[in-house]
């Protein structure tokens, strides 16, 4: 069976993991949680960063932050992994669910303009499936009403946006590392911030509100995020080949577009943005189609994914519907994820095309 995705963990990796259980130091101190922190924020052009324990703590870590609390309110795309509306919800303050881009499968700025209400405190931008948002419309309209914006940027790690990479343009950038992400540490987050002050607020959360200055003294009621130095180890390990995962993210793109087309609709490709398919995407016809397509390939061991559900269908979250979402749900009904990982080899991806033109004709 062909993967969706899957880590690629070389000696490097194992070395650097080693030295760390050989030094003692396994939880969340150690040598490479500084040099993770310093050399990521590094390759994201932030001033600071920190460690976190997963993509879904950097997320409410930078709502808590920025004291986003009950009666407030943050708006989240319809169309996304749950982790950002999770958070809002974490904090006691409400989700304004918002429809998409059908260009860039993004939170759409239009929309945005829409829900925004006296109660309005932040915008959370998820950049889909390594798209980018149009994140000029994005921070001119926070500038306006200000708003904060967080960039959940766990699937569009090393796109490029007017030349900035995402996670560096908004107030917080938020990564995650999980296990079939471009980079990872196993489990494990990040978040990135030109801010001082918000950094440090964030290093004080992460540590159970506790202050530096004075041991055991705890100034605010914080959480348990820290990320492991075990954990730390292998990103410093991946983010020293992060430019190959990068790249051959890129060439896998490129294949799939030039053997796809005109047979599906192919993966966006962005004016303003140097985007990194995560997961290489494609949009079917209808619901039934790619439904069939994904049964065919499993048939020829390849394995796919379905787009997310639309937020506002999902039991606990349809109350927080404003309107129709009229772009989120036809793309989530049309879009498959087609294997992406980077040790995916060419006379793989050409099977898996091959496959699909097969089922089309």
């Amino acid at each position: 069976m062909i993967p969706v995705a899957e880590p690629d963990i070389g000696e490097k990796e194992i070395e650097y993991v080693d030295d760390a259980v050989k030094s003692g130091w396994v939880s969340s101190h150690g040598k490479y949680i500084d040099e993770f922190e310093k050399e990521f924020s590094k390759f994201i052009g932030t001033e600071y960063g920190l460690t976190v324990s997963n993509g879904t703590a950097a997320l409410h870590l930078a709502l808590s932050a920025l004291g986003i609390t009950t009666g407030d309110e943050v708006i989240v795309p319809d169309l996304t992994f749950i982790s950002p509306v999770n958070a809002v919800l974490y904090c006691n303050a409400t989700p304004v669910l918002c429809d998409i881009d059908k260009n860039n499968w993004c939170i759409d700025p239009n929309k945005i303009r829409g829900l925004i209400t006296d109660k309005t405190r932040a915008i959370i931008v998820v950049h889909l499936y390594g798209n980018s948002a149009d994140m000029d419309q994005i921070m001119d309209i926070a500038k306006k009403h200000k708003l904060y914006v967080i960039e959940d940027t766990a699937e569009s790690l090393g796109t490029t946006y007017k030349g900035k990479k995402l996670g560096s343009i908004g107030d917080i950038g938020c990564f995650s590392f999980y296990g079939n992400k471009t980079m990872t540490t196993g489990e494990g987050g990040f978040c990135t911030t030109n801010n001082k002050e918000l950094y440090e607020k964030m290093t004080i959360l992460r540590d159970h509100g506790m202050t530096s200055k004075k041991r055991y003294w705890h100034e605010f009621i914080g959480y348990n995020y820290r990320m492991t130095n075990l954990q730390a180890a292998l990103g410093v390990a991946q983010l020293e080949r992060i430019n190959y995962f990068i790249a051959r993210k890129h060439e896998i793109g490129k294949i799939y577009s030039e053997r796809l087309k005109n047979m599906v609709t192919l993966h966006p490709e962005g004016i303003d943005y140097n985007g990194t398919y995560w997961l290489y995407s494609i949009l079917m016809k209808n619901e039934n189609e790619r439904n069939d397509l994904m049964a065919f390939l499993y048939k020829n061991g390849i394995d796919t994914r379905r787009f997310f559900y639309p937020v506002h269908v999902m039991p606990p979250y349809k109350k927080y519907a404003k309107g129709e979402y009229l772009v989120s749900m036809d793309i989530s009904k049309k879009g498959l994820n087609l294997p992406s990982g980077v040790k995916l080899q060419n006379g793989e991806i050409e099977y898996i095309c091959s496959k699909i033109i097969e089922f089309l004709s």
